[in-house]
Formats: C-alpha cells, structure tokens, sequence
C-alpha cells in the first residue's frame, strides 16, 4: 500500500529540494564564497632584525612573537611602556635559557638555578607596575632534551633556538606591585 503525502507537505519538499539547488548553484552558496575567496598569501618569513616588530595588537590585548637574543622581561618592560598597558595577564612558550627562583622566605628572597637550552611547556604571569615602572611577573615550566621538566618563577629569560610566543590580555584597571611587610615578597595589589 503507498501512502500518499498532503498536498503541503508535497509542496514543502518540492520548495526545499529547489532552494538547495538554487544555492548550490549560485553564488550565495556558502561553498561558492569559500571557493572564490582569494587565498592569503603570506609574507616569506625573514631572520629578526632590530627592526622587525616584536608584537601585535589584538582585540583582547597583544600577541609577542619574540626571537633569538631578545629578553622577554626587556621586551614585555618596551610593551608595557609604549602601549600604556594599565596591567595585564600573560601566558606563554617558547625557547630560551631561563633563570628560575624558588622563594626562600628565611633569606627573603630567591634562592635561583639557570637552566639552558631549555623548551617552556608553559609560561603564566601578569604585568602591573611598580614606582612608575613595569613589574613583570612571571612562573614557568621547561622541559630539556631529557624530558626532565623543571619550573618556578621565572627571574630572567633570554630566547635562543626557535621563539617565544607571549599573549597579553590587557586589563583595563592599573594595577600596582609592591612589597608585603609581613612576607618581604612582592605581591600584586588589587
């Protein structure tokens, strides 16, 4: 026995087997656009200079692409200052020689091991200031050719082989760094 379909409902598949047609054919087809979009092209990429820029902005802060012999206290310090960055979060990766502390809270202050040629599975932070400067405060994870993994808040970090990538989502509010007299560490003030 073959059932037959209402009238409308007849209607309403004819109507939508045309519309997908039309669209597949046409140029408001979603695949059409895609199809017909000119393909970026990007620049070929060149060695560092002094010159090439370290950063670009983006709708929640900065992106940092930073190369073999910048330091990334130096660089996000140059960020800070001329952007007018009020405070801010950062996270990060990338290659360098580190310098991690660890918190000796009997000598009030860190008690720090360099490890080279390291990869920074993580890097975490903020940006405030600090008697009108930028303090950058920074904890990170590396991994060496090992697999060994070591971390801590990070003291100095100089980029070698390949990059580091930093994101900074920019906080609207200036926040202020200074120390605690009961820890005699720096701490963010909110």
């Amino acid at each position: 026995m073959k059932v037959q379909l209402h009238p409308t409902l007849r209607l309403s598949k004819l109507m939508l087997a045309l519309t997908a047609a039309v669209l597949i054919n046409s140029s408001v087809s979603p695949f059409a656009v895609a199809e017909t979009a000119p393909a970026a092209t990007a620049a070929p990429m060149q060695c560092a200079t002094e010159t090439t820029p370290r950063y670009t902005k983006t709708p929640t802060g900065y992106l940092m692409v930073l190369r073999m012999g910048d330091n990334a206290f130096k660089e996000l310090t140059k960020l800070a200052i001329a952007e007018k960055i009020p405070s801010a979060s950062i996270s990060g990766i990338g290659f360098g020689n580190v310098k991690f502390g660890f918190w000796n809270k009997d000598k009030k202050d860190f008690d720090a091991k360099i490890f080279s040629n390291v990869e920074m599975a993580s890097i975490t932070g903020s940006v405030a200031w600090k008697n009108d400067q930028p303090s950058i405060h920074m904890h990170g994870v590396a991994g060496d050719a090992t697999f060994q993994a070591y971390g801590g808040h990070i003291l100095d970090f100089d980029v070698t082989t390949g990059s580091m990538e930093i994101t900074v989502i920019v906080h609207q509010r200036r926040l202020e760094r200074g120390i605690d007299p009961c820890i005699g560490a720096n701490v963010l003030g909110i």
